[in-house]
């Protein structure tokens, strides 16, 4: 059964493969991108609970050791996490759709979307599941090719400015990395994570904390943490919807995936604690404050990303099982909601034609439904209870409480002035989009059976003085409205799914308490793979 560890990145491989053959046929390659990616999903839950009850799942590609071959392993975080971004890139897929037919238009190579998503998967399904620190390389490198594709699909001028910015930031974090594993090579003599564990600690301090600081340094390039997080609030909102949704649910948690594994079984402790615990916090107020400033739905959500990737820091600088435990349930809480808002905005402005503030207006009363998808995943951010939200930051909090020190008190200060702004921002989004009239409404009939009457609603009364010009207008306002069944419906399944994990919450921080027990130990992974388990 261990053999089925590389399922999650062979089957999108193949799948990507088959797409490019039946190229011509958009239905064929919708059909296998379903297939595969249900079939992943499947393996993801499988390795899961196999990992929770019998350990870590380890597999050596082609029989070769740890040592010089590739190894892939599933422990409770990992397969977690494979679980969760799988489940949520099949939502998102199903999503497009509906999506592509109006976002991409016939002068896009639809083609190329199918296998470049799957790609996409596979390369974060490689990353989760990599056992050592090349391995891992290759997962981002194959994710972030894919995703240079996507960023730019559609070949406009903002797309490919925001792509470039993209693809000069991560080339940089990729040498950076090929940096810091040629010096972790030439210190210890190895990649793999396993032996790492045995070797770091023989090295003289100064040595460790230089390889630890190159790594982190790569790491947090990639999560957005700040300082290093300026590029994301330019790259993502321009995307197409899937891909912003996509994006933001998932690459950024790759990179504090990888912090997270680092920290604990590399170098274990609390090492750069101060340094780890001040960028959280610095990461947590200084981007929500750019989230509070914006007047656009997708660069208030792009900030309010980078803002709550501190709350998962703030868990891993304290190396203690409650904090980690906290860190795992909200990496899993926030890939998903923050990927549900963005589908969300992706409806408005679908519907709408704009995300921007200032041109939005009654969403509420003339979109209900797209209300309350939009609505119940935002208090979930804002950390409302009792949402996943709350019970993570509540989860947080207690380890910062516990630890007790000055520092660890102000990230908790910092995360509760955090999550009220979160709450302005989301408040100001609902009050502008959804609750306050449209700019455009019709203000000479105050009456509601006159609004509600009107073109937007399928009746055929306009303003007197706006003439035939308004009517046409109006009419196209109404054909905007309907949204299309493949967008809505994955929409309100991550919506579900995302207060499932509320309904849920016992049984998942079972799983992330012994998720952070067993990265705390260290033991278990490490036996798994070197094939020292009796």
């Amino acid at each position: 059964m261990t053999q089925i560890v590389v399922l999650p990145v062979l089957l999108p491989l193949l799948g990507a493969g088959l797409c490019l053959v039946f190229g011509r046929s958009a239905r064929a390659q919708r059909l296998i991108s379903v297939v595969v990616l249900t079939t992943v999903v499947v393996t993801a839950a499988t390795l899961l609970v196999r990992a929770d009850r019998f350990g870590p799942q380890a597999v050596q590609i082609g029989g070769w050791g740890p040592d010089i071959g590739i190894s892939l392993i599933a422990d409770r975080l990992s397969a977690l996490m494979l679980l969760v971004s799988t489940f949520v890139t099949l939502c998102v897929l199903l999503y497009s759709f509906g999506q592509g037919i109006v976002e991409y238009g016939r002068e896009t190579p639809l083609s190329v979307f199918h296998p470049t998503f799957l790609v996409l998967s596979a390369g974060v399904s490689n990353a989760f599941l990599s056992a050592d620190l090349f391995n891992l390389f290759v997962g981002f490198e194959v994710l972030l090719a894919a995703s240079f594709v996507l960023i730019t699909l559609g070949g406009t001028e903002a797309r490919i400015r925001a792509g470039t910015i993209y693809v000069v930031v991560s080339l940089i974090s990729s040498a950076i990395f090929l940096v810091a594993i040629s010096c972790v090579y030439a210190a210890t003599g190895t990649v793999s994570f396993a032996e790492l564990a045995g070797r770091v600690g023989d090295l003289p301090p100064g040595i460790a904390q230089m390889l630890q600081l190159l790594l982190l340094t790569t790491f947090c390039i990639k999560a957005a943490v700040f300082p290093l997080s300026a590029w994301l609030p330019d790259s993502y909102p321009t995307a197409p919807a899937p891909v912003t949704a996509v994006f933001a649910g998932l690459l950024t948690k790759v990179g504090i995936y990888a912090i997270v594994r680092i920290q604990t079984l590399v170098f274990p402790g609390d090492g750069l604690r101060g340094l780890l615990l001040w960028a959280s916090i610095l990461t947590m107020v200084i981007g929500i404050l750019g989230a509070v400033a914006q007047s656009d739905i997708k660069r208030i959500l792009s900030f309010t990303l980078v803002s709550h990737i501190g709350y998962m820091l703030f868990g891993v600088a304290f190396a203690t099982q409650l904090g980690l435990s906290g860190a795992i349930f909200y990496i899993a809480h926030h890939i998903t909601v923050q990927t549900v808002l963005f589908l969300v905005a992706g409806l408005i402005e679908y519907r709408s034609g704009t995300t921007n503030l200032s041109r939005l207006g009654g969403l509420a009363r003339s979109a209900p439904v797209l209300s309350v998808v939009f609505f119940v995943p935002a208090m979930n951010l804002a950390g409302i209870p009792p949402f996943s939200g709350f019970l993570g930051k509540v989860a947080l909090g207690q380890a910062g409480i516990a630890d007790g020190d000055w520092l660890a008190i102000t990230a908790v200060a910092a995360s509760i002035l955090t999550s009220l702004l979160t709450l302005y921002a989301i408040a100001k989004v609902w009050n502008r989009a959804f609750w306050q009239p449209a700019p455009d409404a019709d203000h000479e009939h105050d009456d509601e059976d006159d609004w509600s009457h009107g073109p937007l609603h399928g009746g055929g009364r306009v303003s007197s003085s706006a003439g035939t010009l308004m009517t046409t207008m109006w009419q196209k306002v109404e054909q905007a409205q309907r949204l299309p069944m493949a967008m809505g419906l994955p929409t309100v399944l991550l919506v579900a799914f995302s207060v499932g994990l509320t309904v849920l919450a016992g049984p998942l921080f079972g799983i992330t308490d012994r998720a952070a027990t067993e990265l705390l130990e260290r033991t278990p992974y490490v036996s798994a793979v070197l094939g020292d388990q009796p």
